[in-house]
């Protein structure tokens, strides 16, 4: 990471050393007692939308309360509710009788993700495949000729065999594995794609073998498919200051987690599911401003009113902090700038390494910020932008600081424990930012200036960039881009924020992951096409990466 070096007006005067006042030994013990609850197996990893992400923002509203914050979330409340697209389900009513009979869902069938909707009452054959009725197909004949081969990708087949299907005016196609191979066909709730004209449903051998086995028999089939999105809900916990002051000073850090790595985010490679309790990821940075609300509450810093935000949903994709700039409950024009604390419970006892996002977003930082520290080794970023909620802000245009002590072992994986925690270097952490805000405190509003773009994925790197910013919250196909880089291949050809992408040459995609593995297909100096769509129109751009 790379920064130019201005005029330094301050830098943190704190070692190890020093004896700890009987005020910091206070703060650390409340940084370890919020830490200890967070991280806690009783919130099973704070995945948004869970019972434990519950326990979380319950936590921390009653924690707001108590160091005298205004509620500032919707309705009255410190909470702001947002809907997550958790995929698809497969709706209650939902229902297939063969002869009479009531077929049971997943144990005797079930449709495929990329199915239409559809009620049919019909009358069919297995051994007939007539215009105007439905349609049944063995998977074994493909299944055994494509046993070898390493290319084999049965779902296409299959949206294949059933596109053919519909052309010839079949009404549903019913597909059935009487092979002895395995076909692993599953209700996939993630999966996206375009929608298939006709309903396809997979008989499962214990249907089969129920229900279907006269192939030639004449079949009484009443189905109704009714597949719907599924939805999940998060919470962002907000708290106020207000000193009657014209700005705000946003801090901010996210307190959920994983879970037990439902959403496929993990590290860990074990084959039992286990809690990821997320002490570092972020109940650190959560207990930290917690504990960073308290003390702004007491003190003589009154030229900036301060919104204090624990966001949810920040590891599917900064769910939380895009709701709240895009829904904010405060004018976001008043807002000063937005520090984040993401994983600094991990500060180093022998490098003191911190790491300093967004320096490049306001001329201040330069002004204020100092490379030569007493205490910490400092690592400046000038990017607005990475894997975290200040993110959300700097496409705001709003000033922003990203604190972060450093990757380790543990990060997305069962062992980020509290008991691993450095809180003393947490507090030295906590101490920067205040001796920031204090040097702040009298210029005013900050000048924003923007920066050049950085990964908002921290596990992925690639020989070729589009130059877009993935919106993850959409929930359609193709991957939306939230944010566009300057000078970079997509700003070139006129692609815009809002654009859908949907195909880099000959490769389609459905979301952010499959677009991901179309652009490692390129190279540098590769002319390909950029298929978008706009609105209603679709556009197609000639590229050179």
């Amino acid at each position: 990471m790379k920064c130019i070096f201005y005029c330094l007006l301050f830098s943190v005067q704190f070692t190890y050393a020093q004896k700890l006042k009987k005020a910091d030994k206070a703060i650390i013990a409340q940084l370890q007692t919020h830490a200890a609850y967070l991280a806690g197996d009783a919130l099973e990893g704070r995945r948004t939308g869970s019972k434990g992400e519950k326990l979380a923002y319950e936590y921390i509203s009653t924690e707001f309360l108590k160091a005298g914050l205004a509620a500032k979330g919707s309705d009255g409340s410190y909470l702001q509710e947002f809907e997550v697209n958790d995929g698809k389900m497969i709706a209650n009513t939902s229902h297939l009788l063969i002869n009479g009979n009531d077929l049971a869902p997943d144990k005797d069938y079930f449709p495929l993700a990329f199915s239409c909707n559809a009620s049919l009452n019909a009358v069919g054959s297995i051994a007939l495949q007539e215009n105007g009725s439905p349609w049944f197909y063995d998977l074994k004949e493909i299944m055994e000729a494509n046993k070898n081969n390493p290319h084999f990708d049965l779902t296409d087949a299959i949206k294949t065999k059933a596109a053919d299907a519909a052309k010839k005016r079949a009404t549903a196609f019913f597909i059935y594995n009487s092979s002895a191979i395995a076909d692993e066909l599953k209700f996939d709730p993630k999966a996206k794609s375009e929608l298939s004209a006709i309903p396809v449903i997979y008989i499962t051998k214990a249907g089969k073998e129920k229900f279907l086995k006269d192939e030639t028999a004449s079949l009484d089939i009443q189905l109704k498919i009714f597949i719907t999105d599924k939805k999940r809900y998060g919470h962002n916990v907000i708290g106020y200051i207000d000193n009657n002051a014209p700005n705000t000073i946003i801090i901010g850090a996210h307190y959920d987690h994983l879970g037990y790595g439902e959403d496929h985010n993990s590290l860990y490679s074990g084959s039992t599911p286990q809690i990821h309790n997320g002490a570092d990821d972020n109940a650190s940075g959560t207990a930290a401003v917690i504990e960073l609300s308290k003390q702004l509450k007491a003190s003589k810093l009154k030229n900036n009113n301060y919104l204090f935000i624990c966001f949810s949903g920040e590891e599917l994709g900064l769910f939380g902090s895009k709701y709240f700039t895009d829904h904010p409950t405060i004018d976001l024009s008043t807002v000063n700038f937005m520090i984040n604390l993401d994983m600094v419970g991990r500060l180093n006892d022998t490098t003191h390494g911190l790491n300093i996002g967004g320096y490049g977003t306001s001329p201040v930082w330069g002004q204020t910020l100092s490379p030569n520290d007493k205490f910490f080794k400092i690592k400046f970023d000038s990017s607005g932008t990475g894997p975290s909620d200040h993110t959300s802000f700097y496409r705001k245009d709003i000033p922003v600081l990203f604190f972060f002590t450093g990757i380790h072992s543990d990060y997305h994986k069962p062992t980020d424990d509290a008991d691993k925690l450095n809180y003393t270097g947490e507090l030295m952490v906590m101490k920067y930012i205040y001796t920031l805000l204090e040097n702040t405190d009298k210029k005013g509003k900050l000048a924003f200036t923007k920066t050049r773009e950085s990964a908002t994925s921290s596990k992925t790197s690639f020989k070729v960039t589009l130059g877009i910013m993935p919106d993850y919250t959409f929930s359609g196909i193709g991957v939306r881009a939230d944010g566009i880089s300057d000078g970079k291949t997509a700003q070139k050809v006129g692609i815009k924020a809002g654009d859908v992408i949907v195909q880099l040459g000959d490769y389609k995609f459905t979301d952010v992951q499959t677009y991901m593995e179309a652009l490692s297909k390129f190279n540098k100096g590769d002319a390909t096409k950029v298929k978008v769509k706009r609105g209603t129109e679709e556009l197609v751009f000639d590229i050179v990466f």
